[in-house]
């Protein structure tokens, strides 16, 4: 039990760095990526009250991480 929480521990740590690593070595060509501002993504500004609620984005980044952590699961079994 203890030995798979830290063989996942690594995997995860392993991946956290290669994403780092595929950031850092993108330069900033990843500046223009449009996560953050996509059609779908709630942004109320008036005045003095500003509003945003990501909500396009979270559905995507929930879809990307289910399909990684699917992939993952078929793998491990």
């Amino acid at each position: 039990m203890i030995t798979e929480i830290g063989k996942t521990l690594v995997a995860l740590g392993a991946g956290i760095i290669l994403l780092g690593g595929l950031l850092w070595l993108s330069g900033g060509t990843l500046r223009h990526f449009p996560i953050g501002r996509l059609p779908g993504d709630i942004l109320i500004q008036n005045e003095n009250f500003t509003f945003y609620f990501p909500l396009a984005t979270s559905i995507l980044l929930s879809l990307g991480l289910s399909l990684i952590i699917w992939i993952w699961q078929s793998f491990v079994r």
